[in-house]
């Protein structure tokens, strides 16, 4: 694509947005605009701190002048950004191509990308992937959605780079020529519907990573994932599948207490999982995965265990936070849909006091409630879903259910109730808007609270 000179519309002025505006301010005529007219734009002009000049780009905030609308080139939106918004449309129709933030870094990006996605674990297994190529390749970014915008180290990138991204289904909805050398996705369950709006539409924007990749390049699959087994017919990337259920004659999978590489045959062992930092089945899924890609982009499996070995987990992801009067307390705000959720439970292994509850994005929790399966103690639910929840609870015949109306309200409870060798377990299952800013601020808080317990 072609940027020089047009008239770009970047929608969105987070750091996503911002860090798009960046990287064209120099060669095009930019506008950076939020709906939000409550924003200040002397804040997101500081934000946007352009080195050794001033960002020559218009900001506008609340209503787009019709002007604007009408003499678009490209529109440019931030992840949370519907790319089916009645503006979008508009200028969609106007002539203007539309394309996410992830798609404009790759038109810009040198080197080779390794890219992860899927309902859940695309955080941990990212943040791994990261791990073992930095212990072989000097030249490592790790961005996307974990954090780091992509437009804001593209320019950093060379063709000795390798460019380790977490994308959302957000993200993929808007990518055009997008086209990673390794991608995995690691499953697919029902979430951001309220987005996606069906089913289907959220299984395409997710199967988007592997669209443009050829057989000269690698695709990561979870034998597991029926979605991903019928979808694989379509991919025409090299497959390489993992699974934590079973054998098979090529690919990486869980053997008792170790996962193993099959390699036409050959088995190695990568690793024991009692070697491990992190815990829980569906972590040792993230690990297989991590290595597959490893193994893709010719890493010796040396350097790969060493990374496994070293590597801690994300931060509120199944976090553990403190001890308590022999109380364990782990930090889960990650866990926004009910197949996340379901993972963090099966990953305790003592009677638990669980923390969830939040904002609404159209989800069922029935399959949720019977993971409880006896090791839940105590439900305290917070949030626009409480009632919900606590509806669907105990038509499944789950009753031991109370309400709170802040985090330390439920820590409170749980702090006061739990008994030593118990745990207590903060897996929301749900969004943390309305209450929090999004689910590092939730997680922080919980963390906050139990280090603020009486030991």
């Amino acid at each position: 694509m072609e940027f020089n000179g047009k008239r770009i519309l970047v929608i969105g002025a987070g750091l996503s947005g911002i860090a798009a505006a960046k990287l064209l301010d120099n060669i095009a005529q930019v506008v950076l605009y939020d709906a939000n007219e409550k924003q200040n734009i002397a804040d997101i002009l500081a934000k946007i701190k352009m080195p050794q000049r001033n960002f020559s780009g218009r900001i506008v905030l609340g209503d787009l002048p019709q002007e604007m609308e009408d003499s678009c080139d490209f529109v440019v939106l931030s992840p949370g950004v519907p790319a089916d918004l009645p503006l979008v449309n508009r200028l969609r129709e106007k002539g203007a191509t539309v394309l996410g933030e992830v798609e404009l870094a790759y038109q810009f990006s040198k080197g080779k990308i390794v890219a992860v996605t899927g309902t859940n674990g695309k955080t941990t297994t990212t943040a791994l992937t990261g791990e073992i190529m930095r212990a072989y390749y000097n030249d490592v970014f790790v961005v996307g959605n974990i954090g780091i915008p992509y437009t804001e180290i593209v320019e950093n990138l060379t063709k000795e780079s390798v460019a380790v991204a977490e994308v959302s289904s957000f993200q993929l909805e808007t990518t055009i020529d997008f086209h990673p050398q390794v991608s995995a996705i690691l499953n697919i369950t029902p979430d951001h519907l309220d987005r996606h709006h069906t089913m289907e539409n959220y299984i395409t924007a997710k199967l988007d990573i592997a669209k443009n990749q050829t057989d000269k390049d690698t695709c990561i699959l979870n034998y597991e994932d029926s979605v991903l087994q019928e979808a694989a017919k379509k991919i025409s990337a090299r497959i390489v599948w993992f699974s934590s259920e079973r054998k098979l004659s090529d690919g990486l999978y869980l053997e008792g207490d170790k996962i193993i590489f099959a390699d036409h045959g050959v088995l190695k062992t990568v690793c024991n999982i009692h070697e491990l930092n992190i815990i829980g089945r569906h972590n040792y899924e993230n690990v297989m995965a991590a290595v597959a890609a490893g193994l893709a982009m010719e890493i010796p499996m040396e350097s790969i265990r060493k990374a496994l070995k070293s590597f801690v987990a994300v931060e509120h992801r199944i976090e553990y936070v403190a001890e308590k009067r022999g109380v364990k307390y782990y930090n889960d705000s990650k866990g926004t849909n009910p197949d996340a959720a379901i993972k963090a439970i099966r990953a305790m292994t003592t009677k638990t006091l669980l923390i969830a509850g939040g904002y609404d994005k159209g989800s069922e929790y029935e399959d949720w409630i019977d993971a409880f399966e006896g090791k839940v103690r105590y439900l305290v639910l917070m949030g626009q879903t409480r009632e919900k929840i606590a509806a669907t609870a105990k038509k499944k015949g789950f009753h031991n259910i109370v309400m709170a109306d802040s985090m330390k309200e439920a820590v409170e409870f749980c702090a006061e109730h739990a008994h030593s060798g118990e745990t207590v377990l903060l897996s929301p299952c749900c969004a943390s808007w309305g209450m929090f800013q999004n689910y590092e601020e939730r997680g922080r808080i919980f963390k906050e609270l139990v280090h603020g317990l009486l030991d």
